[in-house]
């Protein structure tokens, strides 16, 4: 445990979580993102129930509705992830219509098809040197919307491509305990 007697006045010797040290991984995009610009954290909500009785109203907790996340890239050449991701809703079952006598034509997206085709997403927190010192593993995790930038002839930015991602829960593993995890 740390000794927190004098906290302003002595030295830090760990320096605390900083949003800038991050790296985030997905095993069918070619695993480390080096090309992630921002994403979010995993968040939670827990639905209420209500019971009315007499001239009171008593609430208690619900369900945990887990949250969608942004995941925002910038769009390298090498690889090419903008077709990375294109293939990922093929993978998923999609298929581009006017083809009708094309059999792959008639298969459907399923949510089997959308996990395989996107595998683990991790959203991990590092340290001063780069160890991992916090995990977030999304469970069931497939891309729902896909936000190519917008291309101008005055705007000098890098393309950017941001993923929304749905998922059933998060693992969490940090500070020595895995919390959340079956």
């Amino acid at each position: 445990m740390a000794d927190f007697t004098n906290f302003w006045t002595n030295a830090p010797s760990v320096d605390p979580k900083r949003g800038f040290r991050f790296q985030v991984s997905m095993d069918n995009l070619g695993g480390m993102l080096w090309f992630a610009k921002k994403a979010d954290r995993p968040t939670f909500s827990l639905t209420e129930t209500k019971h009315e009785y007499l001239n009171h109203t008593f609430y208690w907790p619900g369900r945990t509705e887990w949250n969608e996340i942004s995941i925002t890239l910038v769009d390298p050449t090498l690889p090419d992830v903008a077709s990375s991701l294109l293939s990922f809703m093929e993978s998923a079952g999609y298929n581009i219509p006017g083809q009708p006598d094309n059999p792959a034509e008639l298969s459907s997206m399923s949510k089997g098809k959308a996990l395989n085709a996107t595998g683990n997403i991790r959203v991990e927190q590092i340290n001063e040197s780069g160890a991992v010192i916090e995990t977030w593993l999304l469970k069931n995790a497939w891309v729902k919307e896909v936000d190519f930038s917008e291309v101008s002839y005055d705007n000098d930015d890098l393309s950017e491509i941001t993923l929304k991602v749905r998922y059933d829960w998060a693992e969490f593993t940090g500070g020595g305990k895995n919390l959340f995890k079956l």
